[in-house]
This record gives C-alpha cells, sequence and structure tokens, in this order.
C-alpha cells in the first residue's frame, strides 16, 4: 500500500481498518454514524513502535465493547496493510505499529523527489482569508512592536498559504482623526524653528523630515498657515508611509493591500455600514447618537457609531473596515492586534454578529504581548532617532534580519517577549536561528562534499535541490531499507511530522510551531550525523547503505529550508 509512509497515510489506513471491521460486522455500525478521526503520534520510546494510535480507546463506546478488544480488531486487519510490519496492543488499548524498514525509508527518495512542495497540503483550499497585521499611524517609523507582527504576520500568511487558504496581506493605515494634524502641524513648527506643540510628535526624525520637505520643496515656507499645514501633511504622509513599506519589505515582509482608513471616511463606507447595520435591526438612536446594540452579541456595552454632533466614532471606522473586508469576498477576517488592544476582541465580534456573520468562523482576533530589546543584561529603551521607541529598522541593524523574524516568530504571540541582542548575534547553539540554519549549511556541505568525491555526479560544484535530485537519482538504486539504524529511524520520523506540523500551525494560527520544531529536526539531524558516517573514507567501496543516507540528508535538507522559508528565513549553503 505505502511507497513512503507518513502519519497522514498511516491515519488513512487505520481508518480504513475501522471501516473495513464495521462491514465485516466485527465492530458496531455505531462506530461510523459520525466522524472517525484518527490521530497516530510518534511514541517517545523506542519500543512501543513508530507509531501509536489511541483510536480503540475512542471509538470503544459506540462499539460496545473494551478498548482492547476494539484494538484487537483492528491489530489484525492493520498487519495486513502494506507496509507494516508490526501491531501490537498496550496498555487500556493502544495501537503500537512498526513500520517495515523499506516504507520508513522510502520517505527520503519521497521528499527530495517533493523537493519545495513537501509539507504543502490543502486542508483550507477554497478558502479566501484577509490577513490584517501591522497597522499603523504612518507618523513615524516603525517600532518593536510592529517589528513582532512584522515577524509573525507574515509567517502566519506563508503558513496559511501552505495549506491551500488564497491569502491577502493587508496593512491597515490609520490616516484619519487628529493624530495627523498634530503630525503636521510638528513638521510645520520645526520646519519654521518654532517650538513643536506639547502633544506632538518629538524625535529626530520629525526635524530630519521637515528639513527634506522644505529641500524638496522650498516654497513651502511661504505659504499661507492653513495651506503650509496641508502641505506639511500631505508631503510628511507620503515620506513616512514610503519609508514605512521600504524597512517591511527590506524586512521580508510585502503587503497585498494597503487600505486607508481616510478612504473609509471619505468614499461614503462608513455611512453605507452603518445602513447595512440598521437593515440588520442593530442599530438604534438615543440621546441624540446613533448607537450599534453590541450587548447583544457579547460587548459589556453598546457602542456609539456617530455621536450628537454627527461625527462619527473609531468604531463606526471598525465596523465599516470590517464589512467591507466582508464585501470583498473573505470568507475569514484575521486582525493581528497589539498588547492594548484586548478590549477590541469582543466588540469586533459583537460587529461580526451585529452584520449576521458568525464571529466563530468568520472573525479570529490575535493579541501579541510586548517585546524587550536586551543588551549587556540592560533593556534597550531609546532610538537616537525616533526619541522614545526602539524601531523596526535599528532591530535589523542590531541583529540582522534572519535573527530578528526567527526570534520574533519562534515564540507564542500570547507571552511577552525578551531579545538578548548577544545571544542573537552569536554563531552557537545559544542563537536558535543559528542552530537551524547551521543544520542546512552542514548537510549543504555533505552533498558538496559527495560531488567533489565522484559519490554524486553533478554540473555544478554546489549542486542546489533540484541538481541533488538529479544526482541521486542518477547514483544507483535507492535501497529504502538499508536504513535500519535507530537514528536513521528518528530522523526520519520526525520528517514524516513536517506536514503535520504545518498544518497544525495553520489550524491553531500559530506559526511558531515550525520554528520549535526545526529546532528539534537540527537537534535530531545532528545526532543522526554524529552516529551514522554518511561518506566512504579511502578507498571503501560505494554501497547502498551511503547513497540511502545521501537521500536522507537530502531529504532533511529539503525540509529544513522549506520550513525557514516558512518564516521568512534563508537557508544558507555555507556558513
Amino acid at each position: 500500500m505505502f511507497g513512503a509512509v507518513t502519519p497522514a497515510e498511516l491515519a488513512d489506513a487505520v481508518t480504513l481498518a475501522v471501516r473495513a471491521a464495521v462491514d465485516a460486522g466485527e465492530l458496531s455500525a455505531d462506530v461510523t454514524s459520525g466522524p472517525v478521526e484518527v490521530k497516530v503520534e510518534r511514541p517517545r520510546n523506542k519500543d512501543h513502535g513508530d507509531y501509536a494510535t489511541s483510536v480503540a480507546m475512542i471509538i470503544a463506546k459506540a462499539a460496545g465493547t473494551s478498548p482492547r478488544d476494539v484494538a484487537e480488531v483492528l491489530r489484525r486487519r492493520l498487519l495486513d496493510v502494506e507496509g507494516i510490519s508490526g501491531v501490537e496492543v498496550a496498555g487500556p488499548g493502544f495501537l503500537n505499529i512498526t513500520l517495515a524498514a523499506a516504507s520508513q525509508g522510502a520517505l527520503a527518495r519521497t521528499i527530495v523527489e517533493t523537493g519545495a512542495s513537501y509539507g504543502q497540503q490543502q486542508a483550507l483550499r477554497g478558502r479566501r482569508i484577509n490577513l490584517e497585521f501591522v497597522s499603523a499611524n504612518p507618523t513615524g517609523p516603525l517600532h518593536l512592536g510592529h517589528a513582532r507582527w512584522a515577524a509573525v504576520g507574515d509567517a502566519l500568511g506563508r503558513v496559511l498559504s501552505a495549506s491551500g487558504a488564497e491569502v491577502v496581506r493587508e496593512f491597515y493605515i490609520n490616516d484619519a482623526g487628529r493624530q495627523m494634524d498634530l503630525f503636521a502641524e510638528s513638521l510645520r513648527c520645526s520646519a519654521l524653528g518654532r517650538p513643536v506643540p506639547e502633544d506632538g510628535y518629538q524625535g529626530a526624525y520629525i526635524g530630519e523630515l521637515a528639513r527634506r520637505i522644505v529641500a524638496d520643496e522650498p516654497h513651502i515656507i511661504d505659504l499661507p498657515e492653513a495651506e503650509q499645514h496641508a502641505a506639511f501633511l500631505a508631503a510628511g504622509y507620503g515620506h513616512q508611509l514610503t519609508e514605512q513599506r521600504e524597512i517591511l519589505e527590506k524586512f521580508g515582509t510585502h503587503f497585498d493591500v494597503w487600505f486607508s482608513e481616510k478612504v473609509l471616511h471619505d468614499s461614503g463606507a462608513i455611512s453605507t455600514a452603518i445602513e447595512d447595520l440598521r437593515a440588520q435591526g442593530n442599530v438604534y438612536d438615543s440621546d441624540g447618537a446613533l448607537w450599534l446594540r453590541t450587548t447583544a452579541h457579547g460587548d459589556s456595552k453598546d457602542r456609539v457609531l456617530a455621536k450628537s454632533d454627527g461625527d462619527l466614532t473609531y468604531f463606526a471606522a471598525d465596523a465599516a473596515y470590517y464589512l467591507d473586508k466582508r464585501r470583498r469576498g473573505f470568507e475569514q477576517c484575521l486582525y493581528m492586534l497589539g498588547a492594548d488592544h484586548h478590549g477590541y476582541v469582543a466588540r469586533l465580534r459583537a460587529i461580526a454578529a451585529c452584520a449576521g456573520d458568525d464571529p466563530d468562523h468568520n472573525l479570529r482576533v490575535l493579541i501579541g504581548q510586548l517585546v524587550k530589546v536586551v543588551e549587556g543584561g540592560q533593556e534597550m529603551r531609546l532610538s537616537k532617532r525616533a526619541g522614545t521607541i526602539i524601531t523596526l529598522s535599528d532591530l535589523i541593524d542590531w541583529v540582522g534580519v534572519d535573527a530578528a523574524r526567527y526570534a520574533l516568530a519562534r515564540s507564542s504571540t500570547d507571552t511577552p517577549l525578551t531579545l538578548d541582542t548577544a545571544v542573537l548575534t552569536s554563531r552557537t547553539n545559544d542563537n536558535p536561528v543559528f542552530t537551524v540554519q547551521y543544520a542546512h549549511a552542514r548537510i549543504s556541505s555533505v552533498l558538496r562534499n559527495a560531488v567533489e568525491l565522484g559519490v554524486l555526479s553533478s554540473s555544478s560544484p554546489e549542486p542546489g535541490p533540484a541538481g541533488i535530485a538529479h544526482a541521486l537519482a542518477a547514483s544507483g538504486t535507492f535501497d529504502p531499507g538499508a536504513l535500519t539504524h535507530d537514528r536513521e529511524s528518528d530522523l526520519l520520523g520526525a520528517l514524516a511530522e513536517f506536514p503535520r506540523v504545518v498544518a497544525s500551525a495553520a489550524e491553531l494560527l500559530e506559526p511558531h510551531r515550525i520554528a520549535r520544531y526545526l529546532e528539534e529536526l537540527a537537534g535530531t539531524y545532528h545526532r543522526f550525523y554524529d552516529t551514522c558516517r554518511v561518506l566512504p573514507q579511502g578507498d571503501e567501496v560505494l554501497t547502498p547503505v551511503v547513497i540511502a543516507r545521501l537521500h536522507l540528508c537530502a531529504a532533511t535538507r529539503v525540509v529544513v529550508a522549506n520550513g525557514l522559508a516558512l518564516l521568512g528565513v534563508s537557508a544558507p549553503e555555507r556558513m
């Protein structure tokens, strides 16, 4: 049945065994009256086989018999499955499954041949997702908090795409409201040599930007005050938004859509949204103001859409923005918000419900906790340029793009994060990104040496994945049964887990699972390499074990590179 065994294929085999047992009258038909969810996992103890499943305990009640009896029925059927060499019933009803060496080893060739698409699956195929992250005011540099979402949000988009979803990455420009006027006035006063307003924007960047605007448009200082204000606003907005785009691109984070809040106001979209919500029966008038009945959907209080003086609220813009996303055809709207936005969760869910949507399906909100940077044991607090914040540009200058992205993406976003610049710039195993990238570089070195020794033939001295795949295919017969060492089995098992990890990261919206998997995989590879010699020495004869181990090395390189790509981190050939 199996060429290369993966956990998903093994789960399918167990599912088929359950259904066959029901069809044969060995198990009650009640077992398959609902969906049968089968999970197979790698047991911690190698003595318990290559994989284990608790499905017998899950379906025993429906079967009307004991879990061990159910397990025994399934055990007999699984023994007939090609590629399975042994099945044991353990404990209260676990099934411990051992694979034939050839079935497990064949995965190495499959991964090499599959290449960059290994790990991708189609669980979210057909789903259109709007992913909004790094929402910011165009009034200053992006800061450390934005940096976390720039890394995590981009990685999440990659993971969702790898799971088959159509993902649109969106930046919400907070370009409406009083902060824009304060920004313009801060620039104007700085250009004219006047004190910046007390509640205005500080930092060296304001003076730098004001001088740049005047250099580009010398006439601006001769305009009447109102025109001067408008001109500084337009110029400052353009410069600052361009800077944000450029630093995000430098960081490897690309947005498909840059959506302006001001456009919501100017286009009448907010008024249209209010009327749509009114048609749903959730808008009412009280005390001269216009309200949305959000308490009917879990919010702590009803929210004002328009004040008694007619001014629209920020909440009205939030509602219009959500409805605009749904009008654009997005089935699911993902919001990634900062640590100070916990109160927004209930409000956004209430907006979705008031619009007639299912908040549990159409809306997901992630909250990211704070980040701080430590150098020499002391927290770094100030940016010389921005004045009061650490900028994304500062972070890139200190530790580099790869180290910053990896460090920001490898931890769950619901916990605060401390980054130590000494660790992130080190080339030791204390630096997680170094550990993973070094595994890729080490494997690349092994494969280059194989070419140099003539074990593999290649037209390139630095063969990439496609070249290695071709060279391995031409190297001789691949015998997957030659991979029998415990360290080889451990590595194959780890490689088989990659598609499941990607699927789990997408389902749970937790891209940090990819990073933690890669760190474990790197450790598993290093243990394999330290125990199992790959290349022949001296005049040793080229054996099937050598070819098989080269396949295993190449497969590991593919998975490490694919995993790093999902995090937006490079996979170096040399370090």
